[in-house]
């Protein structure tokens, strides 16, 4: 074929060839006349609810509210376009002889251009280049619009002018201004409305809302009348069309979920985004964020956040940023659920989940709650207080620190650092070194939107839902789905059910005095949920998870100043459940199957049964939770008949004797425990003479062993006096002090006493009247 197309060209004379060639040129050059893409414009980004409610926009770089281009054209515009630009529109193929014919008659008529006769392809093009009006440039326009007709669809050309025609001011193509001119989305125009907009482009210049009102409306008129002859609308349409009234002036646009607008703005910009937001909701959340900024506001405590989870369907429901979003204050503008802040309290649950999940802990398994040092850390409970023991699903509803603190001590730092990081917070970047044992405490930093996510995660394995991190984009303007800026596909899996549902049921007691009791009101069903207050007062938190949603709430200052009232659960913790209340209520979780074992665990110290616990219960726990300790504070130990004293081994046969169990604590949780559990029965004191306690007796509060202690400097600037303390289970025993081998003093019933030691090491030495002996080592820098 080709060796005959070649004999053909050469057989043809020069001028043939010539003509061919040229032929050929012109055909080439008409093919590819037309660019790939017609529009080089920025465009405004766009943000709508799930059901295609408009949240809010930003407007496009070159200072147009010029929404991204539509696919489609809403039947009412799309008849009074066609009636009024180009009845003939689907008939031709760009071009309209008959309409360029009037039209050149009239313009010789008149000696002026009154009339272009352009087809709606041919506007299209001069929207597309832009360029100035001349002969020349309509030819141009001509050519490219019947090329244009080639390429693409009627529907297809005529979104691509609905889109990009000018409507008066700075607003562009039909989307901007069915909302900034009768504040609804295009879809919903009426008749008068439709036919408005679609007289605006002819004239946009000359004709708008601020002047030449009366033309515009004659034109309008008109308009309606023509589709009144045409049969498009009946005569009662006609009647209601003609009578409403022109709109006064523009609408502003919603601004609704504004900081997650901008948030789309600076990641998605230029773009139509269908947010997984549900616009309901999200109105509700904003309404209760602003009554209660009103009531912070009074205590100079300026800025929330709310975000709300729906864990089912893996997506966000409701984003509140920040509050006050268009006044010019000092932090408004700060998208909250984006910044890094401290995180108080609101990690605990994470380890008590790992550690229960580890099988390094049962549910309520005893910790201490006592006066600790390590190396200079002296954490301390927001009540200042000690309770010398506590079980550990009661220390994580109250939130105790010093219980948390022990627990992360035993876990380790590096290992829940890790696991901190596989569940999601990407903002505790630094090594594990950096946080230490304050990392339980606030230590490091997290964004609302990870610690939320984290919590809903837990919640998604109790559905056994996979945890991937929720979405905010439901879609784009093509339906590509999903984009990996606003859910990301990885999953965590992390989160184990049973251990889930251990720490949810926990999380479900929280009542401390200052918190609010959920079970008191008589509508709000089971919520695992815990409250958190950075240092200083500056962050306070609140996160709830129910099955159907997870809640996080952050009150404070973006700025970062703490205030005195900046408590978690004073401020927070109504926020949260005034959200909830707005939510469908829900069930709780259903327990999981076959995940738990049943034990035997030791009533008063949540350990598995040991040799001598004889209050037990029959629980279910973890397998893992198997190789836990047995209770290590059951001892059977001798009395004398009358249970008044305990009788060494090698006295008991001079005397009748029983035999008890008998539920013992370290002498120092026992100084803090019985002063809170008056059931609480210290070991009764020895009979004398019958030689030595095989049980430890008195232990040090303070300085525990190898604290490193700066003295305080007093007014005359001289070192300032150590203060030491012993407990005893003997409380009126005398005690002997000596330090570093020298005899200090001796105590009765308060054993604490007042030092003023030198710069270095020290050994201090407390014996009993019965030769029970303890020592602890500290340093004085």
């Amino acid at each position: 074929m080709k060796i005959q197309i070649i004999k053909y060209f050469k057989q043809l004379s020069i001028t043939r060839k010539v003509i061919l060639i040229l032929i050929t040129i012109l055909v080439i050059g008409y093919i590819f006349c037309l660019p790939r893409q017609l529009f080089h414009v920025p465009y405004s980004t766009v943000v709508t609810d799930r059901n295609g409610e408009l949240l809010g926009a930003r407007i496009a770089s070159d200072g147009q509210w010029r929404f991204p281009p539509r696919t489609t054209t809403p039947e009412k515009i799309k008849q009074c376009l066609i009636t009024f630009e180009d009845r003939h529109f689907y008939h031709h193929w760009g071009v309209n002889p008959v309409s360029i014919s009037r039209a050149a008659y009239q313009n010789l008529k008149n000696k002026r251009i009154v009339s272009g006769g352009s087809t709606l392809t041919m506007q299209t093009i001069r929207l597309a280049r832009n360029e100035s009006r001349t002969f020349g440039e309509k030819f141009i326009e001509m050519i490219l619009a019947t090329r244009l007709e080639f390429r693409a669809s009627k529907e297809k050309i005529l979104s691509m002018y609905i889109s990009h025609a000018p409507f008066g001011g700075n607003v562009v193509g039909l989307d901007a201004a069915a909302w900034r001119y009768f504040g609804h989305p295009a879809e919903e125009l009426s008749w008068a409305e439709a036919a408005m907009l679609a007289v605006l482009p002819n004239a946009p210049a000359m004709i708008h809302l601020s002047k030449s009102r009366q033309l515009l409306l004659n034109k309008r008129n008109r308009l309606l009348k023509q589709l009144y002859a045409r049969k498009i609308i009946d005569n009662s349409t006609y009647e209601l069309a003609i009578s409403e009234p022109l709109p006064d002036e523009p609408h502003p646009l919603p601004q609704t979920a504004p900081h997650l607008v901008s948030r789309f703005y600076q990641e998605r910009n230029g773009k139509y985004s269908i947010s997984t937001i549900d616009r309901g909701i999200q109105t509700q959340i904003e309404n209760a964020a602003e009554r209660w900024s009103n009531e912070f506001n009074q205590s100079d405590i300026r800025n929330l956040a709310i975000l709300v989870i729906d864990i089912r369907t893996n997506q966000v429901v409701a984003y509140c940023g920040n509050v006050n979003f268009e006044r010019k204050q000092a932090g408004n503008q700060v998208d909250v659920i984006q910044a890094p802040r401290s995180t108080g309290s609101i990690l605990k649950p994470f380890l008590y989940y790992a550690m229960l999940q580890e099988g390094s802990l049962l549910p309520h398994t005893l910790l201490p709650d006592i006066p600790v040092n390590i190396n200079g850390f002296t954490p301390q409970n927001f009540s200042l207080q000690f309770e010398g023991a506590v079980p550990a699903s009661e220390a994580l509803a109250r939130s105790l620190n010093i219980p948390a603190v022990t627990m992360l001590q035993r876990y380790g730092v590096p290992k829940f650092h890790t696991f901190l990081r596989q569940i999601g917070l990407k903002t505790i970047n630094r090594p594990a070194s950096h946080y230490g044992l304050s990392l339980i405490l606030g230590g490091a930093e997290a964004t609302l939107w990870d610690v939320t996510n984290a919590y809903a995660y837990m919640g998604r394995s109790l559905l056994q839902l996979p945890q991937t991190e929720c979405s905010l984009l439901l879609a784009d303007a093509e339906g590509s789905g999903e984009s990996e800026v606003f859910a990301s596909g990885k999953s965590t899996d992390t989160f184990q059910s049973g251990a889930a549902w251990q720490t949810f049921n926990a999380l479900t007691e929280v009542n401390r005095p200052e918190e609010i009791d959920w079970k008191s009101i008589p509508s709000m069903h089971p919520i695992a949920w815990k409250t958190g207050t950075s240092h200083g007062f500056r962050d306070a938190w609140a996160v709830g998870v129910t099955p159907h949603y997870a809640v996080g709430v952050w009150v404070g200052n973006a700025t970062g100043e703490g205030k005195p009232g900046l408590v978690g659960a004073r401020t927070a913790g109504p926020v949260l459940f005034d959200v909830f209340s707005l939510l469908p209520p829900t069930r709780w979780f259903k327990r999981p199957g076959d995940v738990f074992v049943k034990a035997e665990v030791c009533r008063k110290s949540g350990h598995l049964k040991g040799r001598f616990c004889e209050e037990t219960d029959t629980l279910l726990i973890l397998p893992a939770g198997l190789k836990t300790e047995a209770c290590p504070y059951h001892h059977l130990i001798t009395l004398s008949a009358d249970e008044t004293h305990r009788i060494y081994e090698n006295c008991a046969n001079l005397e009748p004797t029983i035999q008890k169990s008998w539920f013992t604590l370290p002498p120092v949780w026992e100084w803090y425990y019985k002063q809170h559990h008056p059931e609480y029965n210290p070991l009764p004191p020895f009979k004398t003479g019958c030689g030595e306690d095989a049980l430890q007796s008195m232990q040090f509060i303070y300085p525990p062993m190898n604290a490193r202690i700066v003295l305080p400097k007093q007014m005359d600037g001289s070192p300032g006096f150590l203060t030491t303390e012993l407990a005893h289970s003997n409380p009126g025993t005398t005690i002997f002090w000596h330090l570093d081998n020298t005899y200090l003093t001796q105590t009765q019933d308060f054993h604490k006493i007042s030092l003023q030691p030198t710069p270095g090491k020290h050994s201090l030495t407390a014996v009993d009247e019965a030769g029970n002996t303890v020592t602890t080592t500290f340093y004085i820098n």
